[in-house]
């Protein structure tokens, strides 16, 4: 610090003026003047700082007086030395405080509940310009501004989000080939409206860039334009994102299928051309060997051996490489339901064959799944009452795919217990072989019966993986039942004991879309049953019953739904035939609004007691079965989410006579709501005879799994 009155340091380049040597000694031992002694020789200030300056005096400071000696600050200055360090403050020599006890919760700031929140600014927005090229509502759904919900804590947050929406109105235009394309936001003032601000983005596409020349860089191929066959694309199309993708896409898909495993499409590159609008499009693509099929290997966890796993493909070693069908091994793996995991991946094994293509291996990733299962069941018919089912299922108990499924029914007129051995892929891919053991107590309106059965069966089905357009079945079943049945005679019913011995056979084609819940297509079915009566003596007869339905969307809510089913039993007189063999009508399954198997032929009211004739009511007549039946149904399938409502009308009836007729047709009316999960729809019908009988309910409910047909 200088005191006042003493001359002026020099800078490095000032003249020199030499000093008298009493004068130098004299500055160079004048004492430091105190910042506090300065201070106090300073004038006071005025707190009035609107008041007028004061005059400043031409006074020296007074010359403080020299320190004492023992004052080190107050030493005299040495030229050219520093000036002695200040002391240490006591505070910093002291340990610092440990971790543990160190206090590290943050400030915290109570804040007024007086004071206002800052209120939201509310706006409105607006693009320009997309809507021509049909990108509007693609931007509105990307679109800041729209997020936001017309709400901004400031104007500084709305301009952002608008810079962030031109930026997309940009990327949306170059992903249609303009890509000259600029955008820019605008923030306005409203006044009178609710809207305090309007963000506006206005976007102006230019010109639109189309596809010049077209070159693909691949290896030699066959056929040798393979590549840019499969390559959609066109000179003087539109660089579009879409298109231009979903052309590279389709060649990684369609070379799988024609010998190429192992390609892969290379970057493109686009060279543009803003004097004619034009883009040169290169693509190199690496297509891999030309392949032809090997071997399966397998590794990971095994669950099937090669044995087993070369009954699942549907291709011979040595035929042309084809992806779809290495999909469709996975895939029938994948529906024994016996993997956690599967994988199935093309594997080089460098061997080249006589036609030039080099031989591919499978290899088959294994990994080990649960093989045990609980299921269940549970419906509720009008007539039929309460239906409880249970079933434990394990599906490798005899390997390989050999089931041991153990069941179990409780209801309100049916009690039973089953077992069933099932192979799948039995010696070939999709065949099933299927032996059943069961009993069963029934008890309804019709008959009451105590049946065991031994069954087999060969079938060649569907599954929910795997649907199949033709699928056929046959097979025998041994039954032994005792039976109530109506005697004529004794105008009475009566217990007789049959056996029936049957030879079953089913074919089915099917074009619809989905096993449980059909939108679209038809089905076919045609079941026949040679059978042979033992009650007393031996009666041959023969069951059939042809069925058809149809499923046609009307759109993508709605769907008409119809079924056309008919019966026929022949060669054997109807009270010849074990009750539960015959044909009946009525129920969830057949014609709704009349009870479970209350259609068709019914006792004689002579069968009544007196008091029911007395009261002119034939409720309690009990339906006696038919040789012959016809039904015909059609639905309006409305669906809204997961939910759906159906409006629906049946018809039919069942004969005593061996062919059915369109006489004394029964109609039921009545509306469904369906929930429908990724098992298939839960089904809740309601519905009401049209025509009743005498003793008919007069509404029905019906609650099960799946569509009625």
């Amino acid at each position: 610090m200088q005191t006042p009155g003493a001359a002026p340091a020099q800078g490095p380049d000032a003249p020199q003026t030499p000093a008298e040597p009493a004068e130098a000694d004299q500055q160079a031992n004048a004492p430091i003047v105190p910042d506090a002694e300065f201070d106090k020789a300073l004038p006071p200030l005025s707190g009035d700082l609107n008041a007028p300056l004061e005059p400043m005096t031409t006074e020296a400071a007074p010359t403080a007086a020299p320190a004492p000696a023992q004052d080190a600050a107050q030493q005299p200055i040495v030229p050219g030395a520093l000036p002695p360090a200040p002391a240490p403050d006591p505070a910093l020599t002291q340990p610092l405080e440990p971790l543990a006890a160190f206090d590290s919760t943050p400030l915290q700031s109570v804040a007024d509940p007086k004071a206002d929140e800052t209120p939201d600014i509310r706006y409105a927005s607006e693009v320009r310009g997309l809507d021509p090229l049909g990108l509007t509502d693609e931007f509105n759904s990307l679109s800041a501004l729209r997020d936001g919900k017309g709400k901004a804590d400031n104007a500084t947050q709305v301009a952002a989000r608008g810079r962030e929406d031109e930026q997309l109105a940009v990327r949306l235009m170059k992903s249609l080939g303009y890509y000259d394309g600029t955008a820019i936001s605008t923030i306005e003032n409203v006044t009178g409206e609710k809207q305090q601000l309007k963000a506006i983005v206005s976007a102006t596409p230019g010109q639109q860039y189309k596809l010049g020349t077209i070159t693909v860089q691949a290896q030699p191929t066959t056929p040798s334009d393979l590549v840019r066959r499969e390559l959609p694309l066109r000179t003087g199309d539109p660089i579009e994102a879409a298109r231009v993708q979903g052309a590279e896409a389709n060649v990684s898909l369609k070379l799988p299928q024609q010998g190429y495993p192992f390609v892969k499409v290379g970057d493109r590159d686009i060279l543009l051309d803003e004097r004619t609008a034009r883009g040169d499009y290169t693509l190199p693509v690496d297509t891999g060997p030309r392949s032809s099929f090997g071997a399966l290997r397998t590794e990971g966890d095994p669950v099937f051996d090669l044995k087993h796993l070369n009954v699942f493909p549907r291709f011979d070693q040595g035929q042309l490489y084809d992806n779809r069908k290495a999909d469709d091994l996975r895939e029938a793996l994948v529906a024994t339901g016996l993997f956690n995991g599967v994988g199935v991946q093309p594997v080089r094994t460098g061997t080249i064959l006589p036609d030039g293509t080099e031989q591919v291996d499978l290899m088959v990733r294994q990994t080990r799944g649960p093989a045990k299962s609980l299921a269940g069941g549970a419906g509720f018919q009008t007539g039929q009452g309460v239906t409880v089912e249970g079933t434990f299922t394990n599906r490798n108990r005899f390997p390989p795919e050999g089931a041991l499924i153990l069941g179990a029914i409780a209801g309100t007129q049916q009690q039973g217990v089953s077992g069933t051995f099932r192979r799948q892929n039995a010696g070939k891919r999709d065949r099933t072989v299927t032996l059943v053991a069961s009993a069963l107590r029934a008890n309804y309106d019709a008959f009451e019966a105590f049946t065991g059965t031994l069954s087999g069966r060969i079938s060649y089905d569907s599954t929910p993986i795997w649907q199949k357009k033709f699928t056929y079945a046959y097979g025998f079943e041994l039954v032994g039942t005792n039976e109530s049945v109506f005697d004529f005679a004794d105008n009475d019913r009566v217990r007789r004991t049959y056996g029936v011995l049957a030879l079953p056979g089913q074919v089915q084609f099917d074009t619809s879309d989905d096993l449980l819940n059909p939108t679209r297509g038809y089905r076919l079915k045609l079941s026949l049953s040679p059978e042979t009566s033992v009650q007393g003596s031996v009666r041959p007869y023969g069951r059939s019953l042809i069925e058809g339905t149809a499923y046609y969307p009307v759109s993508d809510k709605l769907v008409i739904a119809g079924r056309v089913r008919a019966g026929s039993i022949f060669g054997i007189a109807r009270d010849d035939i074990a009750p539960s063999r015959r044909y009946y009508g009525g129920g969830g399954g057949s014609v709704r609004g009349y009870g479970f198997q209350r259609l068709g032929p019914l006792e004689p009211e002579s069968s009544l007691v007196p008091d029911d004739k007395d009261r002119d009511e034939v409720k309690d007549l009990r339906p006696i079965g038919g040789r012959s039946l016809n039904e015909f149904s059609i639905e309006a399938r409305y669906r809204f989410g997961n939910f759906g409502i159906v409006p629906f009308l049946d018809a039919g009836n069942t004969y005593e006579s061996s062919l059915p007729d369109a006489s004394d047709l029964r109609f039921g009316a009545g509306i469904g709501g369906r929930f429908y999960t990724n098992f298939g729809p839960m089904r809740v019908d309601v519905a009401t005879p049209l025509n009743p009988r005498p003793g008919d309910a007069k509404v029905a409910l019906y609650i099960s799994i799946g569509q009625a047909f």
